[in-house]
């Protein structure tokens, strides 16, 4: 196990370093100058040198690359000198001096993501820290309904092979993987949260938390959660009824279920106590799997429903591109899906302990 996990952690490193490798490139080889879309209309060539100067910009593209590094690196060396780009100024970092050699200090601090082009300075991990909660939150739910009714149909479809009930199951969760996201979400606002308005008492957009009536106080909305949480889980529940269908149906053809049958075992104590557990390795990929594309993949949704997670984040982003808010979000949906990835595995041990780790 101790192996297992120090080679998986070798490994996800290895492809957290290639994530932020790819996109720092990328990013750094648009068009623009990061420097010009930071001062916006009020540049000035005395300024454009100042902001060049303070983030590293006038800098050859391997050093700026190296300094990105340092920046996200948990252990990390600083300059003390206050003109170099990597001294640890005052409010740049939460940092734990290690030890000092020459002009250089080793540090222990959480990771630096930069600051926003676009918030006056404020920091990218703030930026974060504000709207992955309310993503977590909405994709938690979703993937919960996923799983609840995913299984729970699959099951019924399972036990009522090839007939009507199993067809019109089967029929709802192929329309479910087809529609795009981004036109459910448009038609759920538009029926539940306009048409049945009255009847619903759901609106069209909102986001968990909201100013009161008279500005004053943020309260949760839960209400706001029902409409983007239901359209974000159609596509995994759609995936989850057809992954428990199909491994139940393997499952029922098994030696040790025609075993517990001969027993006299009742049908609901058959699938309850032999055949749900042995089904579910691949439902714990898939749902693995789109949990942490959720967090990715709730661009649209939370647009639509004005959201304030981190897909609409992303999204005003790209519009003002806001690289350091771009780059900051993509580390981070990429190490959470290297975290779900090894967990997940451990998951498998505890489904099926004939599941060796190496």
């Amino acid at each position: 196990m101790i192996s297992y996990l120090l080679n998986k952690i070798t490994y996800s490193l290895l492809t957290l370093f290639g994530v932020v490798t790819v996109i720092f490139l990328l990013f750094n080889v648009l068009p623009g100058d990061p420097a010009q879309m930071m001062l916006g209309q009020n540049e000035d060539s005395e300024q454009l040198a100042l902001v060049k100067k303070k983030y590293g910009f006038d800098k050859p593209i391997s050093t700026q690359y190296f300094y990105y590094l340092n920046d996200l690196s948990p252990i990390s060396i600083h300059s003390n000198s206050p003109d170099d780009y990597t001294h640890l100024k005052d409010g740049k970092y939460m940092a734990f001096r290690l030890f000092s050699f020459g002009n250089k200090t080793a540090v222990l601090k959480f990771p630096y993501f930069r600051e926003s082009f676009t918030k006056q300075g404020k920091l990218v991990s703030q930026v974060l820290k504000e709207t992955l909660p309310n993503t977590f939150v909405l994709a938690t739910a979703s993937i919960i309904i996923a799983i609840i009714l995913g299984i729970f149909l699959g099951i019924i479809s399972a036990q009522y092979k090839d007939t009507w009930v199993d067809k019109l199951i089967q029929i709802l969760s192929t329309l479910g993987m087809s529609v795009p996201s981004f036109f459910s979400a448009i038609l759920f606002a538009w029926f539940f949260g306009f048409l049945l308005h009255k009847y619903t008492n759901l609106e069209m957009t909102g986001s968990l938390y909201e100013l009161d009536d008279f500005g004053e106080a943020m309260h949760i909305k839960w209400k706001n959660l029902i409409l983007p949480a239901i359209v974000l889980g159609i596509r995994p529940l759609a995936v989850v009824i057809q992954l428990m269908r199909n491994s139940l149906l393997e499952v029922f053809n098994q030696d040790y279920i025609r075993t517990a049958r001969a027993k006299g075992l009742s049908e609901f104590q058959i699938i309850r106590k032999h055949a749900v557990k042995n089904a579910l390795n691949p439902v714990v990929t898939a749902i693995s799997g789109w949990f942490a594309s959720m967090l990715a993949g709730a661009v649209f949704v939370e647009y639509i429903f004005g959201w304030n997670g981190l897909g609409k984040e992303i999204v005003n982003a790209l519009n003002t591109l806001d690289l350091p808010v771009i780059m900051g979000a993509v580390i981070i949906i990429a190490t959470l899906f290297v975290i779900i990835n090894i967990f997940v595995d451990l998951i498998y041990v505890w489904l099926d302990p004939k599941v060796k780790l190496e």
